[in-house]
């Protein structure tokens, strides 16, 4: 490899590497504004400059200038000092002393380097230039007279988002950046241009003038808004959960997250359950945890086990589903089902609901085929980097399913599983590339039914989807807790309902909801029993309410869409006589005299990794497993004509917590009414 001296130390680096990368090498920090490592280099701000030699002297620009052999990079003497200096005096000129009213104060990049880099003084006497503030939405606050042109959220919203809606206008001393025409930032992603501002122009809109970073306690934990299980951090102040920022994660999310992982947090604290309560004459009364599990046990204990139905959520942590389990299944209950969607998944190995080729991993496919799903609602994170790999031109990808905006070009070829079972014969474009492929992969959509999976399994078997070294069949989950669920085994035993079955007129005496709020609940006239966290349709149907604990409330184990194991931390504690959810079936399980023989949550994981060891395997992706996948066995019946679609509907609108927050709303309106023009 070659070598470059660093203020006098001998550093080696890889080919290709910009002078900024190599100083950096050497243990150097050199400030930047327009630099960032996942961006296209601009190198319009000037604040990273060096001196290099052999070269001019003068100083030189280090994120744009490429390391070369033998090169000496000096990056503390007098001119570079000096230019730093002037680079942030120019920069100051018109930024407005607005700090202590700023969002960004104590988290602000020209804070810091002003004070690292910069003059204790100005010789600009000027009045200083005022910019109009822009309109981008609900989620992203301007203040515009702040920004230093370093076109980061033009570069992220266009290479990594895919959607173009921020640029440059005007020339010179005028340029200013803006959203065309002023409208709306419409991506998923929106909310990163946040992070990525260094100077304060671009801010959280939801989290305006409510919090200084300096008061928040910060817990690392786990998103659960989708099923790729984001690195995320909790910011809390007392009781309340203030803000959500990602953390870096290169094997999942990078660094970035998505609107509703970021955003939602606000419904924590809202249209919240904090008492149980019991229905009486019509109508639900608050009561004591006694009575209300009186009332529960009461009724189980009158209804036969094969009477009984469990249905559990999306949100569910592995603890409460392995509590549930246990509880019902030593009782003799035969119907349970995690699969609020109707999914076909949960018989056979486990690597036919995995994600198998890994979230990273994916990046080494370069034929794709989504089934039945829209990565750009389902997991916005994972769609970035299918964006990325087709941008290099290093990815080919076909549609069956819906047609949709995915942010990149793919061929379509077709609605429903028909499309799937036709591909075989299929003389095009996107066929040819599959079968030449060295890395063909398929993306099932997790609500696909028995014979859709059949039909894509079938797909996949033909062109080699599966083989040594590789294994190509995903399937992306778009509900946290499904890959634990189905893990554990909650579905349907011998003789047992589905979900769709237990909702059904006459299809069970008692239904006991562990936050399952994606149902029908319409037609059933069972008794329900509710345990969960908001005011939402289980809670609107339910006899009984059991308040748990939200995500953030409790510690839990969540696995991810790749078989991921991982372990979110409690960041407050669960609102009102809310407990959490484990413990309250464990007390439900004394009144039924079936008592759970665990009294912690550490006794509970110990049970949970005896019985299902997959679980004690904590950050760990199952990766590419070919021997344990018999396509053939995946999937079962015919999967007809109907158009797949995905499971995704309304990407702000996906669970409880989402649905009960303001941002949110405000969110989906602005979706639903952009759809609508797009559609006239």
């Amino acid at each position: 490899m070659p070598k470059a001296k660093v203020n006098g130390v001998e550093v080696e680096f890889e080919p290709g590497m910009t002078v900024l990368q190599v100083a950096e090498l050497a243990g150097e920090e050199i400030p930047r504004f327009c630099y960032h490592e996942r961006l296209s280099i601009a190198g319009n701000c000037r604040m990273c400059l060096v001196e290099v030699k052999p070269g001019p002297p003068k100083p030189q620009a280090s994120c744009a200038l490429p390391a070369a052999e033998n090169q000496e990079i000096f990056t503390n003497t007098p001119m570079v000092k000096k230019a730093r200096e002037g680079v942030m005096e120019f920069l100051l000129i018109n930024h407005p002393l607005d700090c202590p009213i700023c969002d960004q104060g104590g988290e602000c990049d020209l804070q810091d380097q002003a004070m690292g880099y910069g003059r204790d003084d100005s010789r600009y006497a000027e009045n200083k230039r005022a910019v109009e503030e822009k309109h981008m939405g609900p989620l992203i606050k301007t203040v515009m007279t702040r920004c230093i042109q370093c076109t980061r959220c033009v570069r992220f919203i266009t290479e990594v988002a895919g959607v173009p809606e921020i640029g440059l206008i005007s020339r010179g001393e005028d340029v200013e950046i803006t959203t065309y025409l002023g409208a709306a930032v419409t991506s998923e992603l929106s909310g990163n241009v946040n992070d990525l501002c260094p100077v304060g122009a671009l801010t959280h809109r939801p989290w305006a003038f409510n919090y200084r970073p300096w008061e928040l306690k910060k817990t690392q934990s786990i998103d659960v808004m989708d099923a790729l299980g984001s690195a995320i951090r909790v910011d809390s102040r007392g009781a309340q959960v203030l803000r959500v920022l990602p953390r870096i994660n290169d094997d999942i999310n990078e660094e970035w997250l998505s609107d509703k992982s970021r955003y939602a947090v606000d419904g924590l604290s809202r249209q919240r359950l904090d008492r149980p309560m019991v229905k009486v004459g019509g109508k639900l009364k608050p009561a004591t945890w006694g009575e209300a599990f009186a009332a529960v046990a009461g009724k189980i204990k009158a209804t036969s086990p094969d009477r009984i139905g469990v249905i559990a959520g999306d949100l569910q942590d592995a603890e409460s589903m392995k509590a549930a389990l246990d509880l019902f299944g030593g009782l003799g209950v035969t119907s349970l089902d995690c699969r609020q969607d109707g999914s076909g998944l949960g018989q056979g190995a486990r690597e036919s609901w995995l994600f198998n080729s890994t979230i990273a991993g994916i990046e080494q496919a370069d034929v794709l085929l989504l089934v039945g799903t829209n990565p750009r609602l389902e997991a916005p994170v994972l769609n970035a980097r299918l964006r990325r790999q087709w941008l290099a031109g290093k990815l080919t990808i076909g549609v069956i399913g819906e047609q949709a905006d995915l942010t990149y070009a793919y061929e379509y070829l077709g609605a429903g599983a028909a499309s799937l079972n036709g591909l075989a014969k299929s003389r095009s474009r996107f066929a040819e590339a599959f079968k030449a492929a060295a890395n063909p992969a398929v993306i099932v959509g997790a609500n696909a039914s028995a014979g859709a999976l059949k039909a894509a399994a079938a797909v996949a078997k033909t062109y080699g989807v599966v083989r040594d070294g590789w294994n190509g069949w995903n399937v992306l989950h778009s509900a946290a807790a499904r890959v634990g669920g189905l893990d554990l085994g909650f579905v349907p035993k011998a003789g047992g309902k589905s979900a769709a079955d237990l909702t059904a007129k006459g299809g069970a005496d008692v239904l006991f909801l562990l936050g399952a709020d994606e149902l029908d609940l319409s037609k059933t006239d069972a008794f329900v029993v509710y345990l969960g966290t908001h005011g939402d349709a289980g809670a609107h149907r339910a006899d009984v309410i059991l308040p748990g604990a939200a995500y953030t409330e409790k510690n839990g184990l969540y696995v991810n869409t790749e078989g991921r194991v991982q372990m979110a931390e409690r960041a407050v504690f669960p609102k009102g006589e809310a407990r959490e959810d484990w413990a309250i079936l464990r007390a439900l399980s004394e009144h039924l005299d079936a008592k759970l023989p665990y009294d912690s949550l550490e006794q509970l994981r110990a049970k949970l990794f005896a019985d299902h060891p997959t679980f004690g395997q904590i950050d760990h992706a199952p990766g590419s497993i070919p021997a344990g996948l018999d396509l053939g066995t995946i999937g079962a019946g015919e999967g007809g004509e109907a158009p797949l679609t995905s499971a995704v509907k309304a990407f702000h609108l996906t669970n409880p917590i989402a649905r009960a927050s303001v941002t949110m709303a405000e969110c989906a309106a602005l979706a639903s009414g952009a759809a609508r023009h797009a559609a006239e």
